[in-house]
């Protein structure tokens, strides 16, 4: 009975603090998540230690975790990806290759472990859609061409970062780095991830009028959670992350006729778990291994990295739209947020790195979080008079097969 108290002190402990923490980033025009991770480093071993990371919140954590992927893809359409033009697609392709060789070199560096190179390497991957979405449509631009390709790559980035995920946690798990497996773990992964997220919408599009004859209003979302959880545990038994099967359970629930109303029902469930995952992410954070100067020197390395590297793959990609169009894109590209924290929790989880190399994962992504929107909304500012205008009144009326520009 005591040890139940006790969890629940730190229940309630973890989500007034997320409530507080998440309240104060947006005071100060941050992402939510950043708040959510900050005050969890605050109440957490190291600093206050009002909060222990245990099995019983960890469970919280990775359900959390597993309905946000599973949101996430709830808000990517197949149909989606397709539209998006070659831009979008490049900038998205070039975005995951230039910081994944780059970052997998730069852990080989400091440690001659390929696998788990490849491991850090896929936290500088993924780029925040969340985060760059909000700015968007924050400043009202989600109609420029910028915007369309910003969003578009990020879809893409998503997809193939899940992808890459899934592959790089297979070849962790076989401990070792093999032409021959790597090339059957990705074909193992591609075949998955293909015929789940092919076939499964396919079926959905055929077969979700039955979710209209539900009498119980909650009876669609109650079976699509069926679906999360289904493929979140199918996927580990492909050797891959639960969030990836979470993720493309998401995208075939999307091709119900009740997306928008999945979508409003899900907000109470992420409102309440999710917090867990990123204040013991932040709980997870020792601050004291980054007080000396080797930790401050990786972390500085690593932001440049991550800055750099999405920036150089953003505006690669989005060249042939004119320099300063391409430097938007890039820099649009450069949040990690939820991604790069995902991939570290995991690889501290598994084991794969140690307290420092997670400490340091997790400051990058908040720093290229941090750092990324307000240059986005300058660059965006700039020439919104002849683009912009009356940009705010119709960006909800640009839905696929409205026939908008």
């Amino acid at each position: 009975m005591a040890h139940t108290t006790a969890i629940l002190l730190e229940v309630f402990i973890i989500f007034a603090a997320a409530q507080v923490g998440g309240t104060i980033a947006r005071w100060i025009r941050l992402p939510d998540v950043v708040g959510q991770i900050v005050i969890g480093c605050i109440i957490g071993p190291s600093v206050l230690g009002w909060i222990t990371p245990s099995e019983p919140l960890e469970v919280l954590s990775e359900i959390g975790v597993v309905l946000l992927l599973f949101a996430v893809g709830l808000e990517t359409r197949l149909e989606d990806v397709k539209r998006v033009g070659g831009s979008a697609f490049a900038v998205g392709v070039i975005g995951v290759i230039v910081p994944f060789v780059c970052g997998t070199f730069w852990a080989h560096s400091i440690g001659p472990d390929w696998p788990r190179s490849l491991f850090v390497a896929a936290a500088f991957v993924a780029t925040s859609a969340g985060i760059t979405a909000s700015v968007l449509k924050e400043l009202g631009v989600l109609r420029r061409t910028e915007s369309r390709v910003i969003l578009g790559a990020a879809v893409i980035d998503d997809i193939l970062a899940m992808l890459l995920l899934g592959v790089v946690v297979a070849i962790q798990a076989g401990g070792s780095l093999r032409v021959g497996r790597l090339l059957a773990v990705a074909a193992e992964a591609i075949g998955f991830v293909l015929v789940v997220g092919w076939l499964g919408t396919l079926l959905m599009r055929r077969g979700s009028k039955w979710l209209d004859r539900a009498r119980n209003p909650m009876s669609p979302l109650l079976a699509v959670l069926v679906l999360c959880l289904g493929l979140a545990w199918v996927a580990t038994r492909f050797g891959l992350a639960a969030i990836i099967g979470a993720f493309l359970a998401g995208m075939i629930a999307s091709e119900t006729r009740q997306r928008v109303q999945l979508e409003e029902q899900m907000q109470p469930l992420l409102a309440l778990l999710t917090p867990f995952f990123f204040v013991l992410t932040g709980a997870k954070v020792e601050l004291a291994k980054l007080a000396s100067g080797e930790a401050l020197w990786l972390l500085l390395i690593a932001t440049l990295l991550a800055l750099v590297t999405k920036l150089v793959g953003g505006w690669l990609g989005a060249l042939r739209l004119g320099p300063r169009s391409a430097l938007m894109v890039g820099v649009g590209m450069i949040p990690r947020g939820e991604v790069g924290i995902v991939v570290a929790a995991l690889g501290l989880s598994a084991g794969v790195f140690g307290d420092l190399i997670y400490a340091v994962i997790i400051a990058m992504s908040l720093l290229t979080s941090i750092i990324a929107p307000p240059f986005l909304a300058m660059l965006l500012k700039t020439g919104t008079g002849d683009r912009g205008s009356g940009i705010g009144n119709g960006v909800e009326k640009a839905r696929p097969g409205s026939g908008a520009p």
